[in-house]
């Protein structure tokens, strides 16, 4: 039985790669082949790359309002027909994805790129009188070149779209890597943008077998032509990325991550905290990076919170499409959650919720309590459907416990008081602070690279 085939694009031509190297796509839920994706070359991303340096050399020429035009086109195309039946065929081949993901992605690539296209506004010079008498300084924005784009699967249409449009519409080009499970789902946005008027070139996309990615990575990143690089993923190969940047004194923006925290204090809604950490420690398996991954509760109504947490928990079902959260993407990635959640058990810590064991790629939910801060579970961002709780005394413990990490990437605040929302969320050190609300949420998110992970 045959299997769709997901081809490079390079220079606005899709082709397979130079040697014909292929790669096999799983389905993480049945294990069954979903497809077949390209195995680039060392050529065929020098040829992405030189095709990128000379496409953007017209494209940073190229009025605001064309640029604005595309992703305006682009946003319209997502919303047809077309468009959805083939990301959610795709998306629910090579990653499992629920309904609601699979949705997610949808309706919030049309907002994204809606305010990409709105940010050409923004886009602007500036000039201002110069320290020197009679003298005038002139601001001009200019784009740097080939940016290098790696973008991963769990949330494949929107952080494809993120770590391509940023860079288009400062008048760069882009050579896009995906990530190896989702070739057919990432390559929708070469598609999306071709049809929505983007020059040749100006985007290229490639697809790398696993054991070929370390190679083909470090070759793009030295390669001269290439200014600056844009990752997503994991910070342990976020690590190995910026050490091959590092060689050649090349930028790069990474989001790798996190480790959130949720603070419940005393006076908090504790109904309404539970579903909220419920719901961004399970939605998609808990792999999106703003997660729910420690819940920080007061320990007078910590037994209150961690019966309503047992209950919401013991509902949720993991599985296929059908289910109520996806398998983990990878049998590899379900074994480390595992081994965390054992080693935890083996510490001290006590299972609410789960026993600690998988059936292939597939975890039910977890919840963990007596967690200490010496655990691995404590330390490491999981990225399964666990989360653990702690309890603490006083405000200032609370906050130690919260900034005890080295993701600083989302968290949480309950309380209802005004004044403890501000002075406590306030210390609280990530990138923001939901007050009453999920960790995975934030406001703007098409607007740089806040988002999922």
């Amino acid at each position: 039985m045959s299997v769709p085939f997901t081809s490079l694009y390079i220079a606005g031509q899709y082709r397979p790669a130079s040697d014909t190297g292929t790669y096999e796509i799983r389905n993480p839920y049945s294990q069954e082949i979903v497809g077949l994706a390209a195995a680039a070359t060392s050529q065929d991303c020098r040829d992405a790359v030189e095709a990128a340096n000379r496409a953007y050399q017209s494209w940073e020429n190229t009025p605001l309002s064309v640029r604005r035009d595309v992703f305006l086109k682009a946003a319209e195309l997502v919303q047809g027909d077309k468009y959805r039946q083939k990301f959610t065929s795709a998306v629910q081949d090579e990653t499992s994805a629920v309904e609601w993901m699979v949705e997610f992605n949808l309706g919030e690539a049309v907002n994204w790129l809606r305010e990409y296209a709105a940010m050409t506004l923004e886009y602007k010079s500036r000039t201002y009188p110069s320290g020197f008498p009679g003298g005038n300084v002139v601001e001009v924005r200019r784009a740097k070149g080939v940016i290098f784009g790696i973008a991963p699967w769990n949330a494949p249409l929107i952080l494809t779209l993120r770590a391509a449009a940023i860079p288009i519409l400062g008048g760069n080009a882009v050579v896009l890597k995906c990530s190896e499970v989702s070739p057919r789902s990432q390559s929708i946005v070469a598609e999306l943008f071709k049809e929505a008027g983007l020059p040749d070139g100006v985007y290229n996309f490639i697809s790398t077998s696993r054991a070929d990615a370390p190679a083909r990575v470090a070759e793009i990143i030295a390669n001269p032509l290439v200014r600056a690089v844009n990752f997503t993923g994991s910070d342990v190969v976020g690590r190995v990325i910026a050490g091959e940047a590092a060689k050649y004194l090349k930028p790069c923006i990474f989001e790798l991550g996190g480790k959130s925290a949720v603070v419940v204090l005393e006076d908090a809604d504790i109904e309404r905290a539970a579903r909220a950490i419920t719901s961004s420690t399970l939605c998609h398996s808990g792999q999106i990076c703003m997660s729910t991954e420690r819940v920080i509760v007061a320990r007078k109504v910590a037994p209150v919170l961690t019966a309503a947490l047992t209950e919401l928990f013991s509902k949720t079902r993991a599985g296929g499409p059908e289910n109520d959260i996806s398998a983990l993407f990878r049998e590899d990635s379900a074994v480390k959650v595992t081994q965390m959640i054992n080693d935890a058990k083996e510490k001290g810590a006590t299972l609410l919720v789960g026993d600690g064991s998988r059936k292939g790629s597939v975890m039910q939910p977890h919840l963990v309590t007596n967690v200490k801060r010496d655990m691995w579970i404590w330390n490491r961002e999981t990225f399964g459907p666990v989360t653990t709780v702690v309890e603490f005394d006083t405000v200032e413990e609370a906050l130690e416990l919260a900034n005890a990490t080295d993701y600083s990437l989302s968290s949480a605040l309950w309380t209802q008081n005004v004044n403890a929302a501000f002075d406590v969320g306030g210390r609280i050190r990530t990138s923001y602070v939901n007050v009453n609300g999920p960790t995975f949420h934030l406001e703007g998110s098409g607007d740089g690279l806040g988002g999922l992970g």
